[in-house]
């Protein structure tokens, strides 16, 4: 049941200690020796000078700035006083958490997720749920068949925000779940997900929130898009329940305003959903998909080698599902990746190095092709 847990808490995450030892003290090209002490596994061959930036509480959805020199993420770091995650934003340059605490960017209320640089670098979005309830909102309880569920907030509504944190505008608004959003690299639209439909789907806008297009359309949780590096397609994970059994039951959940992740495949599309394609068909939990810096390849984080469950490394693979490969090993969790626009390094968050903690900080790589 432990175990259980903490693969929830890191599931939620897409949404989440003891002493720490110091990463400048680590030889990063150590072999693996497992997650609480290994910065770098030797395997890992597509990573070099890899550099821890967070230490403490669950750090995810790292992403940079459009000229590379910043980064925004979401944390519920407790040495922050922080309750639950909060949007905050750093220059890669003065990313030292152990020395200062980045910029909150978020109103410190309420549950974030899902930040994003903005085209001119001078504001970021993000979804809040702030403005329904000051309060952290309650996680699901545990359900006495013990599947594992995702709560999809109706609070949830995206803003956009200064580099002090000042809330400039609300772009999407309403009632129901509105988030996940994230901008292509055109700088012309973003892309996110909404319940407005009734069904979780996907959705584009226009830089400045107006002409709102629904570009998926099946029964499925479809989430965490995000924008090929010329804009032209989008990658995101979904679930497609196809027996009646299993359509039954998403409904259901889905009306109690939750949804079941451990299911989820790798789909690409057209940037108007046309084209529609899926990737992966691996089982169990594929997500968090990026695009590889030429665009023919998608980076993602997957569980489908795992016996345990729990253990998620990240893989890449081509647009047609085929040369799977592994890229990182730590035995726990790494996840949400990015590549920079210059595609000259990959962030991402991992359970490595945390001294044995359940700790899930940010971690920078040069990257080789």
């Amino acid at each position: 049941m432990k175990k259980l847990l903490i693969f929830s808490s890191l599931l939620y995450m897409a949404a989440a200690c003891q002493p720490r030892q110091s990463a400048d003290s680590k030889d990063t090209s150590a072999s693996a020796k497992g997650s609480s002490d290994t910065i770098h596994y030797a395997k890992e061959r597509h990573l070099t000078n890899v550099r821890q930036i967070s230490y403490g509480g669950d750090n995810a959805e790292a992403y940079f700035s459009f000229d590379n020199q910043m980064i925004t993420f979401q944390s519920n770091n407790a040495d922050w006083l922080l309750e639950c995650d909060q949007i905050f934003y750093t220059r890669l340059d003065q990313a030292n958490f152990k020395q200062q605490i980045p910029q909150l960017i978020s109103t410190g209320l309420g549950r974030t997720t899902c930040s994003y640089f903005m085209p001119g670098d001078t504001t970021i979005l993000f979804a809040s749920t702030h403005a329904g309830n000051a309060a952290c909102p309650p996680l699901p309880e545990p359900r006495e068949d013990h599947k594992y569920v995702w709560p999809v907030y109706a609070e949830f509504d995206i803003y956009v925000s200064n580099l002090k944190g000042q809330i400039l505008d609300t772009l999407v608004g309403g009632d129901g779940y509105d988030a996940e959003a994230t901008v292509s690299p055109k700088g012309d639209k973003i892309v996110f997900t909404s319940l407005r439909s009734g069904d979780l789907e996907l959705y584009t806008m226009d830089i400045d929130g107006g002409n709102i297009t629904q570009i998926t359309h099946e029964l499925g949780y479809d989430g965490g898009a995000f924008f090929s590096p010329d804009g032209s397609k989008l990658v995101f994970r979904s679930s497609r329940p196809k027996t009646p059994e299993e359509q039954k039951e998403y409904k259901d959940l889905l009306a109690q305003g939750l949804v079941m992740p451990t299911n989820m495949e790798i789909y690409v599309c057209d940037v108007d959903g046309s084209n529609l394609r899926q990737v992966t068909r691996l089982g169990k939990a594929n997500w968090a998909p990026f695009f590889t810096p030429a665009g023919d390849k998608i980076i993602f984080s997957s569980n489908h080698h795992s016996n345990r469950g729990y253990e998620f490394n990240l893989f890449t693979v081509d647009l047609e599902g085929n040369n799977l490969e592994q890229i990182t090993f730590d035995p726990t969790f790494d996840a949400f990746p990015m590549f920079s626009f210059d595609g000259k390094k990959l962030i991402f968050s991992s359970n490595r190095n945390n001294g044995g903690t359940h700790d899930t900080n940010l971690f920078i790589a040069d990257w080789i092709e």
